[in-house]
């Protein structure tokens, strides 16, 4: 039994590392204009956003549980909340890839639109308005459920909601000064953050 959650954890927290390896190359490898781009437009109150998105990373890195399975021993629970965890991690690493592939030139970690802007609506942009975030949370909920104190998780939950408010306030207000009714409509059709059922 010991020796079974022992695999389980390691291997849960092996495959947890490497879909933050591939959220990392995500931004070492995304792709760069060849020449600056002019910005027209930028949203400095973002930035608060994404100081509290961070902040909620760095709490569930560093309030670790000091076991990978919280709970009296079930081989069962254990392989739920593995699979779970995998599934949160890479999920959440491969929608922030798709929505990176489809923003192309126009990434960035800046809230900005530079000249030649466009409104990206098709791929992942056309089942939520922000999908890297929707990836980053399930990356963030990943972390968590596999290596965090559960206070430590819940607070970082909390900021992360609070700083990806603020960041996709400040955002979309910036995309609807930029293209006005293309924009109003596609917010109508397409939810901010999480994905509709139905």
């Amino acid at each position: 039994m010991k020796i079974q959650a022992d695999t389980i954890g390691f291997t849960t927290v092996v495959l947890l590392f490497a879909s933050w390896f591939l959220f990392a190359l995500i931004f070492l490898l995304r792709k760069r204009p060849a020449t600056r781009a002019k910005e027209t437009k930028r949203a400095p109150a973002a930035r608060f956003g994404l100081a509290l998105q961070s902040l909620a990373y760095a709490l569930i890195w560093i309030f670790q549980r000091p076991q990978w399975w919280p709970f009296s021993p079930s081989a069962i629970g254990e392989s739920i909340l593995a699979a779970l965890v995998i599934l949160l991690a890479w999920a959440g690493s491969g929608w922030c890839l798709w929505a990176a592939r489809a923003l192309g030139k126009q990434w960035t970690l800046e809230a900005r639109v530079i000249e030649g802007h466009d409104l990206i609506t098709q791929g992942p942009y056309g089942i939520v308005r922000n999908p890297i975030y929707l990836g980053m949370f399930g990356l963030l909920l990943a972390t968590g459920l596999a290596m965090t104190r559960p206070e430590a998780l819940l607070g970082g939950v909390a900021l992360f909601l609070i700083g990806n408010r603020i960041r996709i306030r400040a955002e979309e207000r910036l995309l609807r000064e930029s293209f006005g009714a293309e924009f109003d409509d596609y917010a109508r059709r397409v939810p901010a953050f999480l994905p509709r059922i139905l």
